[in-house]
Formats: C-alpha cells, structure tokens, sequence
C-alpha cells in the first residue's frame, strides 16, 4: 500500500514532537515535511525543519497542524493555494477566525477538532444528549485542567463540551457563553455554561460536566493519561480525511455519531 505524505506543522511544540513518534512508528504515514514559525538548526529524523511556505508542503498530500491561530491560518492559506488537505488540532479560534476556516473548508477539505481523542467525543455526545434529556430546568458548567504550559483557556476540549450543552438544548453557542474562571477552586453552576481552567504541573488534560437541578447532580468526565491519545488520533483523521471532498469535517463524522 502506498503510504500518505505527511506534513507536520508545529514541529518543535509538545503535540508535534508526539506526532513526529506516532507518524514514524506508522505504517500508512511516511514523513516528508516538517514546518515551524521560526528557524530550527537541527534536522528531526532527517528532516530538516523549515518556515511554512508553498516549497515546504508540495510533498505532502496532507498537513496536520497543532500551532496557534495565527500560524493554522497562514497555513490554511497556503494549503488552500496547493489543494492540500488539512486537519486543524489548533484551539483559540475566534468567531471570526471559525468564520475564516469555513471559508477555506469549500475549496480544500478540513477535519478541525479541539480534541482528537476518541473518548473525548464520545464525551461530546453524552455531553449533548443529556443536555437535551434534562432541559433547561438544570444548570450547568465545564471543569478542566491542563499542564503549566498551556496558554489558552478554556481549553479547546472544553468550549467543545461547552458547544455539546448548547447544541442539545437547541442553542447559539456563543449566545450561551457564561463566564470564564481561570485557577478557581470552586466556580458556581449558571443558566449560561460556566468555565474553570486550572493550569498545574505536567497534567495531560482532565475534563468533567456537570449539571444540576438543585436537587441532583449529574457529572461527565474523562482523563487523559497519555499524549499519544491525541497523536494518533490525529493520524487517524489524516488517514480518514485523504479520500472526502472539499468540506468541514469533524472527529463526530469520522466516528460516525449522528
């Protein structure tokens, strides 16, 4: 069988080093770029790292990127120009950046997830369906943690529970944003989802729900004790993505949920 192409972007970050592991134990991958946003002096099997750029990706026959939202867009940019496929692990977007990749999805085809872990959009699901079960008689709201080095918050597994809670109840996401607290050791339940990001030591990634009509609670959780999760996951996205056609495609339609 003829392996896949790959580039990676995001090459020195944590997620990228993972995918470098998990695409060079693969048998359907074969590594062939490797981009960063400054310039790396090294060579990462073989492979010397370069700045994103049209002769960077005109190997590969899709790009997985975990960077920030400034770099996925330039990527996207690029990817769009060369019909690259994409899938897009970033998280941070704004409305109007969400917007943006929309855009780019009817030209070239895009798998965009906050999460790529299996379990954690089985989560997503449950997240949705109780959330439509229960009705808007029970508040709720989104806990999570991440290591010390995790910039952005909440995460972009959180906002995508958050987007499970709005979606069963019928909801504009954005429109049932509640407040964000950052390190809190309690946060309380609202008609709008609350968040709580804590940020401490090396912690892979931990996310609970929680809903409550006063008189019960019912909580949703999942634990990640290995980064390899996501990597994989991600390659198996890139796999899954390589034969769709121009579009916007999350890990749900991979799995299949309805």
């Amino acid at each position: 069988m003829k392996k896949i192409n790959l580039a990676i972007s995001g090459c020195m970050g944590r997620m990228g080093q993972q995918l470098i592991k998990s695409a060079n134990k693969s048998k359907e991958f074969k590594l062939v770029s490797l981009t960063e946003n400054r310039k790396i002096n090294k060579k990462i099997l073989g492979i010397k790292p370069e700045l994103n750029s049209i002769d960077a990706f005109k190997k590969a026959n899709i790009i997985i990127d975990f960077t920030i939202p400034k770099c996925t867009l330039e990527i996207l940019k690029i990817a769009t120009k060369q019909k690259k496929r994409i899938v897009i692990g970033t998280t941070g977007f704004t409305k109007n950046e969400e917007k943006l990749i929309k855009r780019y999805s009817k030209k070239i085809p895009i798998l965009k997830a906050g999460n790529m872990s299996l379990g954690v959009n089985l989560l997503m699901y449950l997240t949705e369906i109780t959330a439509k079960s229960l009705g808007e008689k029970f508040l709720s709201k989104v806990y999570e943690v991440h290591h010390k080095h995790k910039k952005d918050y909440p995460s972009g597994t959180a906002l995508m529970l958050g987007r499970g809670i709005a979606k069963g109840r019928r909801k504009e996401f954005y429109g049932m944003l509640g407040k964000k607290y950052f390190n809190k050791k309690t946060f309380p339940y609202g008609n709008k989802i609350n968040f709580n990001s804590i940020r401490r030591g090396e912690v892979i990634g931990e996310h609970e729900v929680m809903f409550t009509s006063g008189k019960e609670v019912i909580k949703l959780n999942h634990e990640s004790f290995d980064r390899a999760l996501y990597s994989e996951g991600a390659l198996v996205a890139a796999k899954w993505l390589i034969n769709k056609k121009p579009g916007l495609y999350s890990m749900r339609n991979l799995l299949n949920f309805k």
